[in-house]
């Protein structure tokens, strides 16, 4: 074999072996530091960032530690970069004082984005309903669009293994598919009423029902639940969407269901998280409380049995 055509073939391999590596170094992913103010939130981002006591903790962490779990962010065409996972990490680092983030960037398309943001956010202990809500509907959407099936939820789709569409949405969750369906059902109320459900003025299940009424019955009923100072039970909710479905909704009609006098509302006592949490030091959770109370209630049975014996 002449001489040249070895050298050409051990150049061939040399380069074949340093574009293998430089193709690894490339699909290795980097810890980039990256100025806070070229970091933007995601579009549309369903998830609150709260200025509440959690979001105190944690710019607290920030400030002795700093932000330790790098965010995950994507390049915008318009410039700097778009938080995917780690908004609550960089409003604290904001409240810090902190100048550059560790960040991983990452090139993804829309919904590969979408995906990975909410499943991210998910695993966090404390989500509002409406959160879930438009979580799941953002996840469920690029789903669809992804594998390319029909928008209909909760249909049956056969070329993705034989699963409904919020099967796959509810996969990890810890949910069931319907009760995916239920919480995607909230992101049609109105934001007053959904604003109700966070705060928990509205249980789920009757605003699950109430979700079927359209933007204008949904503000009568507002109206007469403000009038009448009561909130929905599950069978009010009910009654009020069926006479939505059968045409005879009004305002004066929600105003006579939400007057109704409640059974369970007679023999119920009711005292607010926020008025027992005073009593009770902030680690104590709601079972603890419980507890305490029955505990302190027993004494006094007993203290008042005694007096009384006397």
């Amino acid at each position: 074999m002449p001489k040249n055509s070895l050298n050409v073939s051990l150049k061939g391999a040399d380069d074949i072996f340093s574009t293998e590596e430089s193709r690894q170094e490339q699909q290795r992913e980097q810890v980039q530091r990256i100025p806070i103010g070229e970091l933007f939130p995601f579009k549309n981002h369903p998830f609150k960032v709260l200025d509440d006591e959690s979001m105190q903790r944690t710019v607290e962490s920030v400030e002795q530690y700093g932000v330790l779990s790098p965010l995950i962010a994507r390049p915008r065409p318009e410039g700097g970069y778009e938080i995917i996972s780690g908004h609550r990490r960089q409003h604290a680092a904001q409240l810090a004082g902190l100048d550059a983030l560790p960040v991983i960037v990452r090139n993804m398309d829309d919904d590969a984005a979408v995906l990975l943001m909410v499943d991210s956010n998910l695993q966090r202990e404390n989500i509002l309903p409406s959160e879930r809500a438009f979580a799941y509907k953002m996840k469920l959407e690029a789903i669809e669009r992804t594998v390319g099936r029909p928008k209909n939820v909760g249909q049956v789709v056969p070329d993705y293994f034989g699963k409904r569409s919020t099967e796959v949405v509810a996969e990890g969750t810890g949910e069931s598919y319907k009760q995916v369906q239920r919480f995607i059902r909230l992101t049609n109320l109105i934001p007053e009423l959904l604003d109700m459900v966070d705060e928990k003025k509205i249980a789920f299940n009757p605003a699950v029902e109430l979700s079927y009424l359209d933007e204008s019955q949904q503000r009568d009923f507002l109206e007469a639940m403000n009038d009448t100072q009561n909130a929905p039970s599950l069978s009010q909710a009910q009654r009020l969407k069926k006479l939505a479905q059968e045409g005879h909704f009004s305002y004066d009609v929600a105003f006579a269901v939400m007057g109704e006098e409640k059974k369970d509302e007679l023999d119920k006592v009711v005292i607010k998280n926020d008025t027992l949490r005073k009593y009770f030091p902030r680690s104590y959770t709601p079972k603890q409380m419980e507890d305490t109370i029955i505990k302190l209630l027993d004494q006094w049975q007993r203290k008042q049995q005694r007096q009384n014996e006397r």
